[in-house]
């Protein structure tokens, strides 16, 4: 028996797919549950009405999750903050068309995030405050995600191909337990170009991952990873269970559960037994 999760309680929808595939299904308060012994497309679905279905994995326990660790943006938060950094000096074009091609794998990311951190050369670095209240936003649903973790006894963490500034911020915002990025060096409080330490690249994603495993005793089977970028697909496949969210096609095509839609609070629905 396979259960498809509807990520919304629209009755109207629900009863037209169950009636169209003759299946049963179960009314909870954020989400509808069907139940069947045959494989569909769910991709046929969820461009079809516009909203997230996914399989309840069978491989993963989500009662026994241990540890959540998500990639910050795009994922966590609404914007690529190396982007709107740039924006502040007019470089923002340039700046958004290498991180899109290092997120989709298109060019080496070390590479990439080299060649755009030496573009804010010179810039104040107060202007990384000024992205932070003025641009970055948190994705619908990741402070309520994070607080039914927190209530869950669950570990939770950022990690990230952009900056510490910014990953302390959010964790210091929203009750996060680890944080982990790049740091940008800075002399007489302007950027240098440069970033100070090792990259936080795919591999360091990844070994981050197993690090905290590593800390708090814990199986990566019951480990939880978001992400939405080439640079994410490591950690993803380390993990227990691989969440795309509102991410690019290679990430969709390796993850367990894709969420093109809804928030993030979507997660939740996996929980309810």
């Amino acid at each position: 028996m396979q259960t498809i999760i509807q990520h919304s309680n629209d009755l109207k929808i629900a009863k037209h797919i169950a009636n169209y595939y003759d299946f049963d299904m179960t009314l909870y308060d954020s989400h509808i549950r069907f139940y069947l012994n045959q494989k569909i497309n769910l991709n046929n679905l969820r461009q079809k009405y516009k909203i997230d279905f996914n399989y309840l994995p069978n491989h993963f326990d989500f009662q026994k999750t241990a540890l959540f660790i998500s990639d910050m943006d795009s994922t966590l938060i609404n914007i690529e903050c190396i982007d709107e950094i740039a924006s502040f000096i007019g470089l923002k074009p340039q700046v958004s068309k290498i991180t899109a091609k290092a997120m989709l794998g298109e060019i080496d990311f070390d590479s990439a995030l080299i060649e755009r951190v030496k573009l804010l050369k010179g810039l104040d670095y107060g202007v990384l405050e000024k992205v932070y209240n003025q641009k970055l936003r948190l994705n619908i649903g990741a402070r309520e995600l994070i607080k039914f973790f927190k209530n869950k006894n669950i570990k939770t963490a950022v990690v990230s191909g952009g900056f510490t500034y910014f990953t302390d911020m959010i964790a210091k915002n929203i009750g996060l337990d680890y944080s982990k990025a790049n740091f940008l060096k800075v002399k007489d409080k302007i950027l240098t170009g440069e970033i100070e330490g090792k990259i936080i690249n795919a591999k360091a994603k990844q070994d981050f991952l197993l690090e905290l495993c590593n800390k708090n005793n814990i199986s990566t089977k019951r480990v939880i990873a978001i992400g939405d970028g080439d640079n994410d697909l490591l950690m993803l496949n380390e993990a227990g269970l691989s969440v795309a969210y509102h991410a690019k096609p290679k990430v969709i095509d390796s993850a367990d559960i894709i969420i093109n839609f809804g928030g993030l609070d979507k997660i939740m629905d996996f929980f309810t037994e």
